[in-house]
């Protein structure tokens, strides 16, 4: 069934148009992300569709019947409401329901005229029927599953909604909608304030949710878990791709395969044209140039490809630093709880180390202490030889609101004075930030493009440790994708906080991670902590499936005689030779990284060309697949005698 219909959609906000022509259709089932590089109008486009906005143009049509739902992103809660009943309000519609059928049948069981019965009896089944088919016998544990899955738990049910912090705010906005369970959801941005935990938890729900979903999202994760469908919003128009984001980057490439070929061939062909007619505009074939000339007249031009070009960044050479760039010794910091403690490792010059974990773990505390800027309780951090530290704040405190962005991008007055001009906007190119937008007040910028002069700014520090906390806040895929490669081509070393999965995976090569009841150190990226997790889960479920095999022979196990010795407890006995956990792990990476390799060209259109190429890497695949197995059970049996 349609939900959606929208075709020619047309909005200025000056001279030249945001929508120029916007055409699709939202089926029942569709989940479909609305990706395009940050400008692009997906926030104008998701207002207008929910009646926020009007149109300048076209149409846009709800079927009748079909229930909308839309994000807001800026919350008004009435004074002195609590969470928890902030959050029934968006079920009021099923608890009036419920208090109509216990109304009725209080009537019902009272009344004594069998007409009024027979009614009231029609109506108590009408309403049994409509509960049981909104399932909304349980609402108080669907509102508990919801509030608690997106971070908001018991603590907070009684606290105003009004007081909480912006994305506490943002974060209860987001459960009245999934409570309020719409036929069309339009989610602006659902992850932003949320943890990698209560992010998993949406992509879930939403994945199992049978609602029809257009979603803007710039975490590439959360999309390919959720989306069954990608929507290319660019110049002004909209293109369809059918699966995740993943999938649309795959038909992305082959589709501008053609229309770069089709578009290259026209130049030429008009090219070859425009020749002979300059050539023979006089002359024996001046009949023939003129009759070219009316073809050129009416020839239909093809469009450029649509190409999104990510936005240039780079980071410039960094100065050698010492081998050990930070030495963390038994680190401990807390406030009103502690936060972390024990902590120690060594940061190595060219390395790049992520830091992960819940909202109010104490990431950016951490951060703050290997900066200096907080003084630890207990232990010391050590700076290395030659170390300069370059810091991304997240909240962009850095940029002056009034000053133009070739201004703002100015460090220090110490570093201004050989920055002229010139170099100034070329530093400010290198992140996309050219013409008229390097004259702009920072206040006037986008939020990627505030996020994209604070980081020219940190280039401009000359740092060769870089410690960026949620550096991708405000970035679009493309931009975080060239952040992603500046990060791995940088010859200095790299700190960072963040929640992007993703980036996380691309960028770290070694993991701090904020765990219930631990902080940990992780030589690998994210999907070596997963896989960890993973094997470190199944683990636990065979050690839960012996014991109680083992508890259930013990019971009917008979007891020794008086004199005779009981048996011995079993020694338990390595299955592999000993090695250092922190070798086991370095392995883990190496075969996965390789298996990442061989699964990405076997994805390739030429591989398949080569069988041979083919059946060689479809059998390392098989050999890594099983050498990874025999790691992942090593590294658990490691971690079980060191407990």
């Amino acid at each position: 069934m349609q939900v959606l219909h929208v075709a020619g959609l047309r909005k200025f906000y000056g001279p030249e148009p945001v929508l120029d022509g916007v055409s699709f259709d939202v089926f029942a089932g569709d989940r479909a992300g609305l990706v395009g590089p940050n400008g692009t109008g997906k926030t104008t486009l998701l207002k207008i569709i929910a009646g926020r906005e009007s149109a300048d143009g076209g149409e846009c049509l709800v079927t009748s019947g079909v229930k909308l739902g839309y994000l807001e992103q800026h919350a008004e809660f009435p004074e002195g409401r609590t969470v928890w009943e902030e959050a029934r309000t968006a079920v009021q519609h099923l608890i009036d329901l419920q208090h109509e059928a216990e109304t009725t049948a209080a009537r019902l069981a009272h009344t004594q005229d069998p007409t009024e019965r027979r009614r009231l009896a029609a109506r108590f089944d009408f309403l049994q029927q409509e509960l049981h088919r909104l399932n909304a016998y349980h609402l108080d544990h669907r509102i508990e599953e919801v509030l608690q899955g997106l971070g908001l738990g018991p603590s907070y049910y009684d606290r105003p909604a009004g007081q909480l912090s912006g994305g506490e705010q943002n974060r209860l906005l987001l459960a009245k909608l999934l409570l309020a369970e719409p036929d069309l959801m339009l989610l602006d941005e659902p992850s932003n304030h949320l943890d990698i935990e209560a992010t998993q938890w949406l992509e879930e729900f939403l994945a199992n949710h049978h609602a029809a979903m257009i979603i803007v999202s710039h975490e590439r994760y959360f999309l390919d878990k959720v989306t069954n469908r990608t929507l290319e919003l660019y110049r002004g128009t909209v293109d369809s791709y059918t699966g995740n984001f993943s999938a649309y980057l795959r038909q992305k490439e082959e589709r501008l395969l053609v229309a770069r070929r089709t578009y290259e061939k026209q130049r030429e062909e008009i090219a070859k044209a425009e020749e002979f007619i300059r050539r023979h505009h006089y002359g024996q074939k001046a009949a023939q140039a003129q009759d070219r000339r009316k073809k050129l007249e009416r020839i239909e031009l093809v469009e450029p490809p649509r190409e999104i070009e990510p936005p240039p960044i780079r980071f410039p050479p960094a100065e050698r630093s010492g081998d050990v760039v930070l030495r963390v010794e038994n680190l401990g910091k807390g406030f009103e709880r502690p936060l972390f403690s024990g902590l120690t490792f060594d940061i190595a010059r060219g390395e790049r180390w992520g830091i992960l974990g819940p909202n109010g773990c104490g990431k950016t505390t951490l951060l703050r202490c290997l900066l200096g800027e907080v003084l630890p309780d207990v232990g010391r951090v050590v700076r290395g030889y030659n170390v300069v530290i370059g810091y991304f704040d997240q909240y962009l405190h850095c940029l002056p609101d009034d000053l133009p962005a070739m201004d703002a991008v100015l460090p220090t007055e110490t570093v201004a004075d050989d920055l002229i001009e010139q170099k100034r906007r070329d530093l400010l190119a290198k992140f996309g930030i050219t013409g008229d937008r390097a004259l702009t007040p920072v206040k006037n910028l986008s939020g990627g493009e505030r996020c994209r002069v604070a980081l020219a700014r940190l280039t401009a520090t000359r740092a060769n440790l870089l410690v960026l906390d949620e550096p991708t806040n405000h970035l679009d895929l493309w931009a975080r994708d060239a952040l992603e490669q500046a990060l791995k081509q940088f010859d200095g070393t790299v700190l960072f906080v963040s929640h992007d999965r993703y980036f996380i995976d691309q960028v770290a090569d070694h993991l701090i991670v904020f765990e219930a009841d631990r902080v940990r150190v992780i030589h690998g990226n994210y999907s070596t902590y997963t896989a960890l997790r993973a094997a470190q889960a199944e683990a636990k479920s065979l050690d839960a499936d012996s014991r109680s095999g083992k508890d259930h022979a013990d019971k009917n196990r008979t007891k020794p005689s008086q004199g005779e010795p009981a048996s011995q407890p079993t020694k338990r006995k390595r299955r592999f030779p000993y090695r250092k956990q922190e070798d086991i792990e370095a392995d883990i990476l190496r075969h996965e990284s390789r298996r990442d390799e061989i699964i990405n060209e076997l994805a390739l259109p030429d591989t398949h060309r080569n069988g041979q190429r083919v059946k060689e890497l479809k059998n390392e695949l098989e050999e890594i697949e099983k050498s990874l197995q025999l790691l992942y059970a090593h590294w658990e049996e490691v971690m079980e005698f060191n407990r």
